[in-house]
């Protein structure tokens, strides 16, 4: 089966098609337009986007929202991540942003989300949702892993390490994203790889 992401993001593309295998998954084709992300959970703004590519494209396409909560900021910056520090923010912006607004001696505990969503030009309609909690370190760490990664050590492993510090066999065993495709690929019946 193939299906097109809907997202123009090179990072979730090179994740997601790893995670998908045997599953081929390919790029948004040029001039679809995705809607803007208006919705107030992940669910709702993932399948905004799955609905637009599918319709587009006339082929099944998946798309994901995800982003991070934190405890200490009553679940921000949740559906506004990739946008905290402002529309045209970096990775490194929206990072520093929330290690300053996260006191170090505070709770300092945060969830990664992730919702995936599956829709095929018929009209039906998946969504999975996928969580990974840890807790945020102050002094960033790791060159592996994009966005928050380097700033969150995942309560799965007890080493201290940051998603950005595992290997990517270790982060896609726990991470929101890698735990939202398999639930994905149970629901649609594909064989897909098992958690280590």
């Amino acid at each position: 089966m193939k299906l097109v992401l809907a997202s123009r993001n090179p990072h979730k593309l090179r994740e997601l098609e790893g995670l998908l295998e045997p599953l081929e998954l390919e790029p948004l084709p040029e001039g679809i337009e995705l809607p803007p992300e208006t919705g107030e959970t992940f669910a709702e703004n993932a399948l905004l986007k799955a609905r637009a590519a599918a319709e587009a494209s006339g082929r099944p396409a998946i798309a994901d929202d995800s982003g991070i909560e934190a405890a200490a900021l009553g679940g921000a910056p949740g559906v506004r991540s990739a946008r905290y520090a402002g529309e045209q923010a970096s990775d490194e912006e929206n990072l520093a942003k929330l290690l300053r607004e996260v006191p170090e001696d505070g709770d300092t505990r945060v969830e990664y989300v992730c919702a995936l969503a599956y829709v095929d030009p018929d009209g039906d309609e998946l969504v999975v949702e996928g969580r990974c909690a840890g807790r945020l370190v102050h002094e960033p760490r790791g060159d592996g892993g994009f966005g928050y990664d380097p700033a969150v050590a995942p309560e799965d492993y007890d080493d201290g390490r940051t998603m950005a510090e595992l290997t990517p066999e270790e982060k896609d065993a726990i991470s929101h994203r890698g735990r939202a495709v398999r639930g994905l690929m149970e629901r649609l019946g594909a064989p897909g790889r098992t958690a280590p």
